[in-house]
């Protein structure tokens, strides 16, 4: 068995961990420069560092509703913002269109999210920014 796979968990012996975006060998095997090694993980940003902060400070103090509404608007965030309606929220995370907009009013409230565009009738979705730590709250 490799070495590196010894001290794994259990079955990372099929899925071996993804190595760190310095790693100069790439995807062919051939020796690249460190700049065509990380444009595989091009995308990515600090996204594991934001589930992660998010996951370890801030998730158990949250109802229900508010946690999986964040993990969807996590997700779904492209290029800083997110562009998902109530109703696609409460579909996924089965509960009721009323338990979301509570939801996002909470996590506007605790600072981990921002309203940057608010939606409407004739105005589309509302669009926001997930903040992984609160952020201080405008009075």
């Amino acid at each position: 068995m490799n070495d590196r796979l010894k001290n794994s968990l259990p079955g990372c012996s099929v899925l071996p961990p993804m190595r760190p975006p310095d790693v100069t060998e790439g995807v062919t095997g051939k020796k690249t420069d460190k700049q065509s090694a990380n444009k595989t993980f091009k995308g990515t940003g600090n996204r594991f560092a934001e589930i992660n902060e998010f996951v370890d400070s801030t998730m158990a103090d949250l109802p229900r509703a508010q946690l999986a509404t964040w993990l969807v608007l996590w997700r779904d965030t492209r290029d800083g913002t997110v562009r998902t309606s109530v109703a696609q929220i409460a579909k996924r995370i089965g509960a009721s269109r009323r338990a979301v907009s509570t939801a996002l009013a909470g996590l506007r409230t605790r600072g981990l999210l921002t309203q940057i565009q608010k939606g409407g009738m004739n105005r589309g979705i509302s669009v926001y920014h997930v903040h992984s730590q609160p952020q201080s709250v405008p009075v």
